[in-house]
């Protein structure tokens, strides 16, 4: 019979290694889903327009009834081409 000491040393550089593997492949992972170089489309309008565009979003939604999905929808789209600077 094996000394039982040497299957337990075994076992857990097996899990040693194992965990090393799968914190290797996340972070490969990591890097391949989240590229630094992501490009956002912007149009010609300042980022002041589209501030105020979003404000008048809103008071119209407030004032008007603009139903929710129109509401969100625009919403949306607006703030998608802000810069975050």
């Amino acid at each position: 019979m094996a000394n039982p000491r040497s299957s337990k040393r075994q076992l857990e550089k097996d899990r040693r290694e194992k965990a090393a593997a799968k914190r290797e492949r996340r972070r490969t992972r990591a890097e391949t889903d989240h590229p630094d170089d992501v490009t956002v489309e912007t149009d010609d309008r300042s980022q002041q327009q589209l501030l105020d565009e979003l404000a008048a979003l809103h008071e119209r939604h407030a004032r008007d009834g603009l139903t929710l999905e129109e509401f969100e929808a625009r919403k949306n789209d607006l703030v998608s081409r802000i810069r975050l600077d």
